[in-house]
């Protein structure tokens, strides 16, 4: 399989450099348009860069390519899958945000994967991270995992109580993980399927608050 690449983002970055960088990452079907807007209700004004997955499908793009062949990817594939997006989401980071700049990724479902999974492929990169409805590439990522364990970075973690996309396990497992290897902060909606809410909105501005990622807000 080729190399994945990130060729398409919609960027602002403008902000002065002690002023992080939110990757945004989207999830299956979907495309770059789809999470700036979340920016206004978190961090508003924040410079962000919102990135298109390199894999074509359907109407949108997608960042695992055996989706359309075995579902929802798991195990070694899954792992396997998470790697190569990952390791696509680092070098486009490396290329296009200064290395002065804390960058946090952000990202819903598949992407929501992804911005946890940037946290263990390279720990000294990225700052935090926020996962809406996301869930865990089970295998060891090294030397991360381990390094993680040690620095324990904020994460945000979000999911409906009511989301029947992945099984309660897997959810599990997500949540299990980074009280181990991250200062976690989770948050279960009750009544909610595989979305985000705006009472996870505001969860999610009180956290970036908490880590002085974005400035107070008034709701």
């Amino acid at each position: 399989m080729a190399r994945l690449e990130v060729t398409t983002a919609i960027t602002q970055l403008r902000g002065p450099a002690s002023r992080p960088v939110f990757v945004l990452l989207h999830g299956w079907g979907s495309n770059e348009h789809d999470l700036p807007d979340l920016l206004r209700y978190c961090a508003p004004g924040a410079d962000f860069a919102s990135l298109r997955a390199p894999i074509a499908y359907g109407m949108g793009y997608t960042w695992f390519g055996s989706w359309a062949h075995e579902g929802v990817p798991e195990g070694a594939s899954l792992d396997e899958q998470a790697r190569d997006a990952g390791e696509a989401v680092n070098r486009w980071v490396a290329a296009n945000i200064p290395a002065d700049r804390a960058v946090i990724p952000m990202g819903f479902s598949q992407g929501g994967l992804l911005a946890a999974h940037l946290l263990r492929l390279d720990p000294g990169r990225y700052r935090a991270a926020v996962s809406f409805s996301g869930w865990l590439a089970p295998g060891a990522v090294d030397p991360g995992d381990a390094t993680l364990a040690a620095s324990r970075p904020p994460v945000f973690y979000g999911h409906g109580g009511a989301d029947t996309i992945f099984p309660p396990e897997e959810v599990a497992a997500m949540g299990a993980f980074w009280r181990e290897h991250g200062t976690l902060t989770e948050k279960v909606y009750p009544g909610m399927e595989h979305s985000i809410c705006m009472d996870e909105m505001r969860d999610v501005a009180a956290f970036l608050q908490s880590i002085g990622a974005a400035a107070p807000q008034f709701w």
